[in-house]
């Protein structure tokens, strides 16, 4: 009896690495500080996010740093849940990551470039239990939801 696991890797393979990884970049015409100030400041991460999951800050520093926690009032698919994040990585000015307890890693790597920054936020699920993001979104959805939360992050910056 074989069975077909193809939607474990389907349909995000045209857009993640091997390893399960989403990522999206967008050059945003203002300094890496600017940008890395407001992603350091988790009270704010409701004004960028493009995935509209971001209700509400439950409890957060003034400012993330290395080892820092932060809780998350979410909602997705009209479930109402919290979640408490850890920051994993922390350069100033550089880049910031957090995971939840899924340990799925959402990252902001910024570059300084020619016009402002390179933004590149990704999301990395490389992990057993990642069959559940597959089940969730069969479509594109997250790739889609970090595009508009680049754009978003880039108007709250540039206003």
């Amino acid at each position: 009896m074989s069975s077909n696991l193809s939607w474990l890797s389907a349909p995000y393979a045209a857009h993640m690495s091997p390893d399960r990884i989403v990522s999206t970049s967008r050059v945003i015409p203002v300094s890496p500080s600017a940008i890395f100030d407001l992603l350091a400041d988790p009270r704010k991460h409701g004004t960028f996010d493009g995935s509209g999951t971001v209700l509400a800050i439950r409890s957060a520093p003034t400012r993330l740093s290395l080892g820092a926690t932060f809780s998350v009032h979410m909602k997705l698919y009209g479930v109402n849940y919290v979640v408490k994040n850890r920051v994993v990585a922390f350069k100033e000015n550089k880049c910031i990551a957090w995971h939840h307890i899924a340990q799925f890693i959402w990252r902001y790597d910024l570059e300084e470039v020619p016009g402002g920054t390179k933004v590149t936020e990704s999301f990395n699920f490389d992990k057993p239990w990642a069959f559940v993001i597959n089940l969730w979104h069969k479509d594109d959805s997250n790739l889609r939801d970090m595009q508009a939360t680049l754009e978003r992050l880039e108007k709250v910056v540039t206003a």
